[in-house]
């Protein structure tokens, strides 16, 4: 790999972190407001115009508040379970295309982290991995409550994976490959959606359970678990959980 090479493959990480950084706080802010529309109350609307600004105000808490580790949790563990959950979501973008393909310093760069033959084998791969950081942190808390958060999240997500792998087999049927870029450029041709249908449901519900999105949400329990496996982290570490449920 040369010179050139590296730097392009380091730009377009640093791109794709960016936008996923920079959106999150967006989805979080749109998915407050939608939800205290349709409960009939108020919702963010303090800080900044419309409540704009929350999403900033929530990033300066998360930054600067306490963050404790329980007398009884494990030290070195507890603090892992985060980015255990993080990194496996992080990481399936990879291969993920965000554009076809730009001419730049007479180099033809793809707008792709890693074009990957078996794209959709290695986010399947990658996004089981994150049932761990869910484990580790129930485990690692020491915590009851948090414990049955973990088996009870461990058990929805095990369950709607079969489902959410099960409703890939049609699409690859159809397009006879795993590469996620020429799935995209044969989707010009035949939308899967439409191919696909009862694909696209099984796979968009698996989506919702196996980030615990309502009305999926009974491992996190709030009535009677608090708040399920993080339910002893706060800070960035409870920060670290939601970003990955934030994208379905």
């Amino acid at each position: 790999m040369t010179l050139l090479d590296f730097t392009i493959l380091a730009a377009k990480v640093v791109l794709v972190m960016s936008i996923l950084l920079s959106t999150v706080p967006i989805l979080v802010w749109v998915e407050r407001r939608g939800s205290a529309f349709i409960q009939d109350r108020l919702g963010p609307n303090l800080v900044g115009p419309f409540g704009l600004l929350q999403p900033l105000a929530d990033v300066i808490k998360f930054l600067f508040k306490e963050d404790p580790i329980p007398v009884e949790a494990h030290r070195y563990l507890f603090p892992l379970a985060p980015l255990c959950s993080l990194v496996p979501a992080a990481v399936t973008f990879a291969a993920i295309p965000f554009g076809d393909t730009i001419e730049l310093w007479g180099k033809t760069i793809v707008l792709q982290i890693a074009d990957i033959n078996i794209g959709i084998l290695y986010i399947v791969a990658f996004g089981s991995l994150g049932i761990y950081g869910i484990l580790l942190a129930g485990w690692s808390s020491n915590n009851k409550y948090s414990i049955l958060g973990a088996l009870r999240s461990s058990a929805q997500m095990i369950s709607y994976e079969v489902a959410l792998g099960a409703s890939l087999i049609g699409p690859l049927i159809i397009y006879g490959t795993f590469s996620l870029r020429e799935i995209v450029q044969l989707q010009a041709e035949h939308w899967g959606i439409l191919l696909q249908p009862l694909a696209f449901i099984t796979f968009f519900i698996a989506a919702f359970a196996e980030c615990n999105r309502f009305p999926f949400d009974l491992p996190e329990g709030e009535a009677e678990l608090v708040a399920g496996f993080h339910t002893e982290y706060g800070s960035m570490k409870f920060a670290l959980f939601l970003w990955p449920n934030t994208y379905i």
